[in-house]
């Protein structure tokens, strides 16, 4: 059985459900030391102090997380995770000590009609934290590639199915 997922393959409401990540405040003040140096990413008073009222991750931290567990859990795709563009709200803050996961929905599959091999495909992804927050919304547009044509004289390709003979639509961790 083959395990990636094609265009061919996505319907119109299946979803996908990521394993887990902890965010600790090291890795917050990392990121932010790096790439998003305020103060209430990297020192604790003067977060207490600020709009976010304590140490909060760098929202491109979260989004940074997001795709990290989308690419080693999430769903599939074969050729990858491969972005055309993307919208993405930050909710509310992510804190050091939440664990944070994805669930996504595919809601609009378009193949293309002047690149036979592939089509787009929008997925909107929550990013939850352990209490069930939405603590981000990223709807992304993705260049999911098509099933390769296959030589008539061997045998069609199986449908993505589990052990059970129903239809996968997720990837649970």
């Amino acid at each position: 059985m083959n395990d990636l997922l094609y265009l061919d393959d996505l319907r119109v409401g299946d979803t996908f459900k990521t394993a887990s990540h902890r965010l600790d405040a090291d890795q917050v003040r990392f990121f932010a030391m790096h790439f998003d140096p305020q103060p209430f990413h990297l020192d604790d008073a003067a977060a207490r102090q600020s709009f976010f009222g304590g140490l909060a991750a760098s929202g491109w931290h979260t989004a940074a997380t997001t795709m990290r567990l989308l690419v080693t859990s999430g769903p599939p795709l074969a050729n990858g995770i491969v972005g055309a563009g993307a919208k993405v709200e930050w909710k509310a803050p992510t804190r050091p000590g939440d664990v944070l996961r994805v669930e996504s929905e595919v809601i609009e599959i378009t193949p293309s009609s002047s690149r036979p091999d592939r089509g787009m495909v929008v997925m909107r992804s929550d990013t939850l934290n352990q209490r069930g927050e939405i603590v981000q919304t990223m709807t992304a547009t993705l260049v999911v590639t098509r099933r390769p044509a296959r030589d008539p004289e061997s045998s069609p390709p199986a449908p993505h199915q589990t052990e059970a003979g129903t239809r996968a639509v997720g990837v649970l961790s």
